[in-house]
């Protein structure tokens, strides 16, 4: 458990009078020169641009070009504008390239390795005024869901970045299950109401919250990077469109399969059968274990779904029906991060098969293998 920040005044003060960063200046002893009063736990807040100018992250040529060069992922697009992932992970608008304050034609990406800038810049303030304080770099983001930007933290070094409450009581005795306060962002944004945007004031100082400064530089704000196996909202819903129109993975490997996730892909061909055709699934092991062990699949596979025409069905009208629940079936299998694969009727034990449809007079098309993927999808 860490310790509570103390609840006091926290004084935000802006380093005004630096000059512009070029490219190859020592940033840290600008810092020094205008910060005149920097203290031990002091937690010095710097805007991204000025640390790109200073490691030659400004660049000249076309600014689409510039993005695209930046980009890992393409979150969401509408128009021209366009909302992507970064190699650092942040998703953010235009992959943090910016042409704001810099000369016409120019455009400034982000630094490299914004942590590793924030270390160099403690490091080097340190050296320069003999104090121990805490760095953050920011960046300015969009959020989903509310208008306006707002600065987040994309660099630290020295502070705490999250201060996780789990497992703590609030005052009532209630434990505390998801609370997580972004200590960096926090700072970031408290930051940019003194810095502003066009002021050319690029640095500012909080004071009051020594007890975030840490002794090491500690992880970074890639601690505060959310991994894409919790992320609820990798895609717009657009591009979530798009992914699931992709070739469904056909690879099955042997793995457990999340049984609601199962139930959430029938549901997709739920009461659609018809006097024409049916679905039967084969959910009892014994009954699974001949089929999968005749066509060398995995034995934990989970599902097979055998479709089925009845008597006197127009042959032809019914197998497009059914031909498109069961691309239904297998789009809604893809969405849940399932692979699928097809066997038509001549290449199975139709004998076998017979066992398992609800009478015998119906003819079996085929059977669906639904199962654990061998990678998920992105």
């Amino acid at each position: 458990m860490t310790t509570e920040p103390p609840t006091s005044a926290v004084l935000v003060s802006p380093v005004v009078g630096m000059p512009e960063v070029r490219a190859g200046d020592d940033l840290a002893a600008l810092v020094a020169e205008h910060a005149t009063d920097l203290r031990d736990g002091d937690i010095v807040v710097v805007s991204s641009k000025v640390v790109s100018k200073a490691e030659g992250r400004v660049v000249t040529g076309d600014r689409a070009a510039a993005v695209e060069a930046e980009t890992v992922r393409v979150v969401a697009e509408r128009g021209t504008t366009r909302i992507v992932q970064t190699r650092h992970g942040f998703v953010m608008a235009a992959a943090g390239v910016d042409t704001s304050n810099v000369a016409t034609g120019s455009v400034v990406l982000l630094p490299v390795d914004p942590d590793a800038s924030a270390r160099a810049l403690r490091r080097g303030l340190a050296r320069r005024r003999g104090v121990t304080v805490g760095v953050i770099v920011t960046d300015t983001f969009g959020r989903p869901w509310r208008l306006g930007q707002t600065d987040l933290a994309v660099g630290a070094a020295g502070v705490r970045v999250l201060d996780d409450y789990r497992g703590r009581r609030d005052v009532h005795g209630n434990e505390l299950v998801v609370t997580a306060p972004a200590l960096a962002d926090e700072l970031a944004s408290a930051a940019d109401l003194v810095k502003g945007k066009l002021g050319q004031v690029p640095v500012a100082v909080v004071r009051g919250l020594a007890a975030l400064v840490t002794s090491d530089d500690g992880p970074g704000v890639q601690a505060l990077v959310r991994s894409a196996e919790d992320d609820l909202f990798r895609l717009g819903s657009r591009e979530a469109a798009r992914q699931a129109l992709r070739p469904a993975p056909r690879e099955l490997v042997d793995g457990t399969v999340d049984p609601v996730a199962l139930q959430r892909a029938f549901e997709a061909v739920a009461e659609t059968e018809t006097p024409w055709w049916g679905l039967v699934r084969v959910h009892d092991v014994p009954a699974r274990k001949p089929l999968l062990d005749a066509l060398s699949l995995p034995a934990s596979l989970p599902a097979l779904v055998v479709p089925y025409l009845r008597p006197n069905a127009p042959t032809p009208a019914a197998l497009l029906d059914l031909g498109g629940v069961r691309e239904r079936l297998v789009l809604a299998c893809a969405v849940e991060g399932l692979a699928t694969r097809w066997f038509p009727a001549e290449r199975l034990d139709v004998a076998a098969l017979m066992t398992l449809l609800p009478s015998r007079d119906v003819e079996p098309v085929g059977l669906l293998a639904i199962g654990a993927a061998a990678e998920t999808r992105a």
